[in-house]
């Protein structure tokens, strides 16, 4: 599980960077996906992010559609890495998941707001009591992970969410906690995460074998609100940005996921470029008690460390 939530938490905030590199107005190297219809003229801003040099390709796309996967991944090279890194011996998942969703779009048409700010809320501890909530809500992106709550800790943790990280075995389904607005990103560690939601979505029936936690039954999402992550993004963190080992010897097979909890201590050397940001608690909250970590974009004086 510890894998599961650190890998999930390193999506959100590599697709914070793909966000603000792409908000910031950068047009470089980048392959449009053909399904993406670039209504929202997005205006560039005057100055880039100090981290726009991580990304190897600026302006890259951080959702999949369904008509160009296959292309995306091949200039990307994520058909030679087997999931989470990539798509090779899952294309046909994805296939079959990308078909029944609506949209590949990053924002609604409508919003055409330049230089928008964004803050990652993560499923730590660390904001019980500190009545960040409207702070969060000034924010104009809001990336929340898994099924972090909001209802009953709106003072503290904000109303609002523009994206949504899960997993099939994270995410709500309890239809109170729902919101129209939110766009939630299937971050897929497995091939049986892709048949699960394409299942979800055709109404078959659910085999739960094979996940370490029973995943949701239902989806209280609408097809136009689901998006999956490329994997481009994880295995970019994961290699370039943390410089996690390509190649475990055979001797440190079985250590891999002990390693994986590594990803905090130089996730959070990296974040320093940011004025604050605050990490997991080593304390463990009871399910529904995980108030959320937080990083923001800008300065605040009330940052909980």
């Amino acid at each position: 599980m510890r894998g599961y939530l650190v890998a999930i938490f390193l999506s959100a905030v590599f697709l914070y960077y793909v966000l603000h590199c792409i908000l910031w107005g950068t047009n470089v190297y980048w392959v449009p996906p053909v399904e993406m219809k670039r209504r929202n003229k997005i205006q560039p801003c005057l100055s880039k992010p100090a981290f726009a040099s991580l990304l190897r390709f600026d302006q890259f796309h951080p959702f999949l559609c369904a008509a160009d996967f296959k292309n995306i991944a091949s200039f990307y090279g994520s058909d030679k890495f087997d999931l989470p890194y990539g798509i090779r011996t899952s294309a046909s998942y994805f296939r079959l998941a990308l078909s029944k969703l609506q949209s590949c779009d990053l924002f609604d048409e409508f919003d055409n707001v330049p230089c928008k700010k964004c803050v990652v809320v993560g499923n730590g501890g660390v904001l019980k009591n500190k009545t960040l909530g409207e702070k969060i809500d000034s924010y104009d992106v809001i990336i929340r992970m898994n099924n972090g709550p909001i209802l009953g800790h709106e003072e503290d943790v904000g109303r609002r969410t523009t994206f949504r990280l899960f997993y099939p075995e994270s995410v709500f389904s309890d239809p109170s906690h729902n919101d129209p607005n939110t766009t939630v990103i299937l971050t897929a560690f497995k091939p049986l995460d892709l048949k699960w939601l394409w299942e979800l979505l055709t109404g078959g029936k659910i085999n739960t074998n094979g996940f370490w936690k029973k995943p949701a039954l239902n989806l209280i999402y609408k097809p136009y609100q689901i998006r999956i992550l490329d994997p481009f993004i994880i295995r970019t963190a994961a290699y370039e940005l943390l410089h996690f080992p390509k190649v475990f010897p055979k001797n440190q097979i079985a250590r891999k996921r002990t390693i994986n909890g590594g990803f905090f201590l130089p996730l959070r050397d990296l974040l320093h470029v940011q004025p604050c940001l605050s990490t997991f608690p080593r304390k463990k909250y009871s399910r529904p008690k995980q108030w959320q970590a937080v990083f923001f974009t800008g300065s605040l004086s009330n940052c909980v460390m």
